[in-house]
């Protein structure tokens, strides 16, 4: 539609995941209209980022050392592993400021539609970390959807011969939600994980 780098712009923006053909053309004429440092910064940025951030050795979340900050941190319980799919889901946990464990990034979920497999997971780490024994608790927390919950339910298989408590986050109904809008799986999974008011 565009020529030359303009176009190539919006078709590198729009390869990005959750950005569209028009959010890509967007962001492509906001750059052509920022200033030049501005635009420059974001370049370097984007250059470092790639040159220094890696995945850290043990969980496999992103670090620019050997180890991230989590796992470096002798304050973590290491008896506890959150066994998430990205490591966006442990930002997300560690905003909770709940979890005081460590965690383990499988790199995804299973998905045979995608070609994804046990085999395209850390799940073969998953279990070296697992062999020592140091870990009493394992929390699944995979994804609420139709992956996630393949992948949970391979890891409980897998997991049922350790002497390990293999946990699940609860999942239910958002506080500030009503009833009525609830679909029939989370309203069902609420009712199976009720717990007592008194």
């Amino acid at each position: 539609m565009y020529e030359g780098v303009v176009q190539d712009l919006i078709d590198e923006l729009g390869r990005l995941p959750g950005v569209g053909p028009k959010s890509a053309q967007r962001i492509a004429f906001h750059l052509l209209q920022a200033e030049e440092p501005d635009v420059r910064r974001l370049a370097d940025v984007l250059v470092e980022v790639k040159a220094r951030v890696r995945f850290c050795s043990t969980c496999f979340n992103v670090s620019e050392a050997e180890q991230c900050r989590i796992c470096s941190d002798p304050r973590r319980d290491p008896t506890v592993l959150c066994v998430v799919e990205e490591y966006k889901d442990v930002v997300a946990i560690e905003r909770t400021r709940e979890f005081k464990g460590r965690y383990h990034v499988l790199g995804g979920a299973i998905s045979p539609i995608d070609g994804i497999g046990p085999e395209q997971l850390r799940v073969r780490e998953l279990m070296m970390r697992l062999s020592d024994g140091t870990v009493t608790e394992l929390i699944l927390a995979t994804d609420p959807n139709l992956e996630g919950e393949a992948t949970a339910t391979y890891l409980t298989r897998m997991l049922k011969d350790l002497d390990l408590t293999v946990t699940r986050l609860a999942s239910g109904l958002p506080v500030g939600g009503d009833l009525e809008y609830a679909d029939e799986v989370t309203l069902g999974r609420a009712l199976a994980g009720r717990r007592s008011a008194r």
